[in-house]
């Protein structure tokens, strides 16, 4: 824990990428045993608690980070330390106020969440079951706002090193009392499996005490680099300035991370109270709710993850062009962002689609309606990921009424497609939960389409080099899947033996993810970070080829 160092955007974001993947692995990997622990029933349960935690932590929280990260950079930018240190103490009051009024009501009208996702559902969790879990993790609300006030101060200096790392503490954390705890519980206590979810709830607090107190040591040891060590005179004009520029700067982070929670959410609700009346059992569409919210939301994050890590290093790279008026600058960002979409992203999640039986089967017991949902749902999460992005940058540029604008239409899209198209790709054959993520993929499509009309038209960013590189990528897209689809009638894909499947997902991510990169490898070379770029066979030539 020595000095800091700042990142450059594609430093940056390499480095948030990587913690972020690999907290996101270890929050896949983890599931392997939790899974075999709990159950069905008890993963579901789980996932009832977090997903209505997450709603309360984006309000409260979620806007926070990446809003203390701009507001940092922009200060930092304009020379302006005394606004910066007194934003950093103003934010902290004001997410303390947040995190206990969050926890007050997430924990006293736990209840009512849990009549509202229940509902009349029989022959699955109870009401009171529901309830308890929510209570537990309501706690976690006490402690990571006040983690997030020091990521995004820290961020906001470019420094992206130290917060990074601290995910990754916080999750192993997590996960450690999450195992040994549910273990305890059920296999050596021989209690009820929603005892194992209390702790499991629990222990989302405890990894955040333990990484609040590593960032706290890091900001302490860095007081004169960070501008603490100075003191901010209380100026009631000012703070007005600084109050109103962090609500201003928050909310519309909060308005994209909860449309996505509460995208999720809705599927969810609409989900359960659809598909029995389709023919569903209670036990069957409680599991496919819970795929929709937990267990395929956990195979997804190893890409959001991607995108997680570029909106890190995005925001205070184009709060700073944008302050200092630099277009050209802008655009190359932007054109970096989404050709790592179209370049990494895309390819990866074509991988994951095509393989999902064995990734499915990896991670928990062979089921064939867990795996179709995660084979088309991970499509989708190319759009969310571009639809993240993009909004990141309205929100860095202060276009904050397009994002407005987008969200809402396309969360309206997506609430008012869902049961209609659930009905008719039943009629058609079809599984009916399909429709579903057909009424997120309208949505994502939407909103993102008007978001980047905006840019190109407002903003005149355009998107020329990016679209040079569609006819390639489709290409080797075409070749990626074809060679999947071959190395799958060789693999035993339909083996229900874990190692087998992380054989097959190995072999085939070697040979075909392999020949995709080779293939690529001067326009995936052009996305990376120069340190690393320097370290990797034919790099220098490629790096001249393109001078």
């Amino acid at each position: 824990m020595g000095k800091l160092k700042k990142s450059g955007f594609l430093e940056g974001a390499f480095i948030a990428t990587v913690c972020i993947i690999i907290t996101k692995i270890l929050g896949v990997l983890y599931v392997i045993p939790f899974y075999n622990i709990i159950g069905e029933k008890g993963g579901t349960l789980y996932g009832y608690a977090y997903n209505i935690y997450n709603i309360f932590l984006i309000i409260s929280s979620a806007g926070l980070p990446l809003a203390i990260s701009k507001l940092t950079s922009e200060y930092a930018t304009l020379k302006q330390d005394d606004k910066k240190i007194r934003m950093y103490q103003i934010a902290t009051k004001i997410i303390m106020i947040f995190s206990i009024a969050s926890f007050l009501i997430c924990f006293l009208f736990a209840p009512l969440f849990a009549k509202l996702i229940v509902g009349d559902l029989t022959g699955g969790n109870s009401i009171g079951d529901v309830s308890l879990v929510i209570r537990t993790i309501s706690f976690a609300l006490l402690i990571i706002p006040m983690l997030s006030i020091k990521r995004g101060y820290l961020q906001g200096h470019t420094y992206i090193k130290e917060p990074s790392i601290s995910q990754i503490i916080e999750q192993v954390v997590r996960i450690a009392i999450i195992i040994a705890g549910s273990y305890i519980c059920v296999k050596v206590l021989h209690w009820d499996v929603k005892y194992a979810i209390v702790v499991s709830t629990l222990a989302a607090a405890a990894g955040g005490l333990i990484t609040y107190l590593y960032l706290d040591i890091i900001t302490r040891r860095n007081k004169k680099q960070l501008g603490l060590d100075l003191e901010a005179k209380e100026n009631k004009k000012t703070d007005k300035e600084i109050i109103k520029k962090i609500i201003t700067y928050s909310i519309p982070f909060i308005v994209i991370n909860l449309v996505n929670n509460a995208t999720t959410f809705v599927d969810m609700v609409l989900v359960i109270k659809t598909l029995p009346k389709l023919g569903f059992t209670a036990a069957t569409t409680e599991f496919i709710g819970s795929v929709f919210t937990t267990w395929g939301v956990k195979i997804n994050t190893i890409i959001t993850s991607i995108a997680n890590g570029l909106i890190i290093s995005l925001i205070p790279n184009m709060v700073k062009d944008f302050n200092e008026k630099n277009t050209i600058s802008m655009n190359q960002t932007f054109n970096k962002c989404l050709k790592i979409i179209l370049l990494i992203i895309a390819p990866l999640a074509i991988f994951m689609s095509v393989m999902s039986t064995s990734m499915w089967n990896m991670f928990y017991n062979p089921n064939e309606i867990g795996s179709l949902i995660i084979k088309f749902n991970i499509i989708v999460i190319i759009f969310d990921c571009l639809y993240m992005v993009v909004n990141s940058l309205l929100q860095s540029i202060n276009a904050e009424k397009i994002i407005y604008k987008s969200v809402i239409i396309g969360q309206f899209v997506n609430v008012a497609l869902d049961i209609p198209f659930m009905v008719l790709f039943d009629k058609l054959g079809l599984p009916a939960y399909y429709g579903a993520i057909a009424a997120t993929l309208a949505c994502f499509l939407l909103s993102t389409g008007m978001s980047m009309h905006y840019l190109n038209k407002e903003m005149h960013l355009n998107y020329k080099e990016t679209i040079t590189s569609i006819p390639r990528f489709i290409l080797s897209a075409i070749i990626l899947i074809a060679m999947l689809e071959v190395t799958k009638m060789i693999l035993p894909v339909n083996s229900a033996s874990k190692l087998t499947q992380l054989v097959n997902i190995i072999i085939a991510g070697v040979v075909c993810g392999g020949t995709y990169i080779l293939i690529n490898y001067k326009s995936i070379i052009s996305i990376l970070p120069e340190k690393l770029v320097k370290k990797l066979p034919l790099s220098n030539e490629v790096v001249k080829e393109s001078k």
